[in-house]
């Protein structure tokens, strides 16, 4: 499943080459990439024609493009998909579920178009009325850490509240958006916080910290174009990210900590894994934080 930074890393290539262009016609190819649309893909694709793109702003893991009316084209990449800027001549893709056509897009200028490729179908596109600014649908997510306006103390006060495991906390999208199961792994390492931590224990400078290394980390995914473990995350042009080289403990189960040495752990976690170093993070025992 794609995480902030993957998310961001398609929200800069769809502003650098999306905002500002109309809409000529919009195909839709597949009735589940629109499912979220009640009208159906008719609806939908009648209803974006003439609309031009003001904006591409980004909630946690959704995307939305603002249109010039006040609504807004919303989108969830789900576990495959791809909003791509393709040239018109270009074949089209196997997995292709819609495509925008602009009314710069013609052939003979060299213009190019919006494709949303979905191989498993779980991710889709829907229109938000009024939701220019954040679409009602997903106003109870959380803002993520990179965020300016994410506020440490609220989130600090929440987060010690949940009473459950720290790990748990941080994939839930209402308390803070953006961290999945990556990251959360790469943040707690670097925090030397075990996943299984209870959240009612933690001193503010043990948030802080914890915060502090999910913002190390996705920063580094974004300077590296995220984390690509196949073909199926890429950005608007197709290419893959590099930061999975990188990770320090993430898919290291049996390799040595960068810190410590001591060989990195593996551990069934929420139908996930969870991945930490024994040493850097002990496990937390009753009574003894």
């Amino acid at each position: 499943m794609p995480e902030l930074p993957e998310v961001e890393v398609v929200r800069r290539g769809l502003e650098a080459n999306v905002v500002g262009r109309t809409i000529a016609v919009v195909t839709v190819a597949h009735p589940r990439a629109v499912r979220r649309h009640i009208p159906g893909g008719a609806d939908f694709a009648a209803r974006l024609a003439g609309r031009t793109f003001v904006g591409a702003r980004r909630r946690g893991k959704y995307l939305w493009l603002p249109l010039d009316d006040g609504d807004a084209l919303l989108a969830h990449l789900g576990m495959s998909g791809q909003l791509l800027v393709r040239p018109t001549t270009a074949p089209d893709e196997t997995h292709l579920r819609v495509r925008f056509t602009f009314t710069d897009s013609g052939a003979s200028t060299g213009g190019t178009e919006l494709r949303f490729v979905d191989q498993r179908t779980f991710g889709g596109l829907a229109l938000a009325e009024g939701g220019a600014e954040l679409p009602a649908v997903i106003s109870h997510i959380a803002r993520d850490p990179l965020d300016p306006a994410f506020d440490e103390a609220a989130f600090s006060t929440a987060l010690r509240r949940r009473r459950t495991g720290l790990k748990r906390a941080l994939l839930d999208q209402t308390l803070v958006s953006g961290v999945g199961n990556i990251y959360a792994d790469e943040a707690l390492w670097r925090a030397g916080l075990h996943y299984a931590r209870p959240t009612e224990t933690l001193t503010r400078a043990q948030i802080d910290a914890v915060l502090d290394g999910a913002r190390s980390v996705m920063g580094a995914a974004l300077a590296q174009g995220g984390t690509s473990f196949d073909a199926l995350f890429v950005d608007v042009n197709g290419q893959s990210g590099y930061f999975d080289r990188t990770l320090e403990v993430y898919g290291r189960a049996g390799k040595p900590c960068g810190r410590c040495g001591t060989p990195i752990s593996r551990e069934p976690f929420m139908n996930r894994s969870s991945h930490f170093c024994p040493q850097c993070q002990p496990r937390p025992r009753r009574g003894r934080w």
